[in-house]
């Protein structure tokens, strides 16, 4: 008696539903991943594939996509929802099972789980479906970020760094303490990786480039100051 019951209340909501035009995609007022295609005024009720929702923004396009791009505004229902191992649902982007793999991702396509990394210092954020800054993202379990060191002890800086124009510089650069030739590349401000200027030249932390030894206070005889040393120890 109730799947007799459940079947006539679907069966009226399609019923009740009526083209807005007589050809085009039309989204259900209800089920956000529920839609109609309408051919001469009649309609075919379709539902898009688990985990991806209608977008409803041109009637002349047929197209589903993830709920991040798609703003359902009142269309909240959604269809039972088809689970596997590291999938909420069969298709879309979902935190990674393991708790402690922020940096990590997985996008599900057709219940197949296909793990993804974010790029260096940026954390998968569930609002968006996409990669982003740990202060940007709402997850708290992720707030902060790991930042590794290199084995001469080096990390990246938390506050930003800002370049000559007073812009940040996305991947800023470093002095090394007691090398002009090196200095250190903060890859997307937090992951630290060691660099050295073309020989004759030395890094000036003013440009944050490899100068001139002359330009560089400090730095105007690191090459003669090596080579004696060079001949001391031989």
């Amino acid at each position: 008696m109730k799947t007799l019951l459940a079947l006539i209340f679907i069966t009226g909501c399609s019923c009740q539903f009526k083209c807005p035009d007589r050809t085009g995609f039309f989204p259900d007022p209800v089920q956000c991943d529920l839609y109609y295609v309408c051919s001469k005024g009649e309609f075919e009720e379709k539902l898009c594939p688990d985990g991806l929702v209608f977008d409803a923004r041109d009637p002349n396009h047929e197209r589903c996509d993830i709920p991040a791009n798609v703003d359902c505004d009142e269309r909240t229902e959604l269809q039972e929802p088809q689970p596997s191992p590291g999938c909420p649902r069969a298709n879309g982007y979902y935190r990674h099972s393991d708790p402690l793999a922020c940096d990590k991702f997985f996008n599900c396509v057709n219940g197949v789980p296909h793990e993804l990394p974010c790029p260096p210092g940026l954390i998968y954020d569930d609002t968006s479906s996409t990669c982003a800054w740990a202060d940007n993202s709402k997850r708290q379990d992720c707030k902060k970020a790991k930042r590794d060191k290199l084995d001469d002890g080096f990390s990246c800086p938390e506050e930003e760094t800002l370049g000559p124009n007073g812009r940040k510089l996305p991947h800023p650069t470093f002095a090394h303490p007691e090398d002009c030739s090196k200095f250190y590349i903060c890859r997307n401000g937090v992951m630290p990786q060691k660099g050295s200027c073309t020989k004759g030249l030395v890094y000036n932390e003013e440009t944050f480039s490899c100068d001139d030894p002359k330009d560089v206070p400090g730095c105007e005889d690191f090459y003669e100051k090596a080579e004696k040393s060079k001949t001391k120890k031989a």
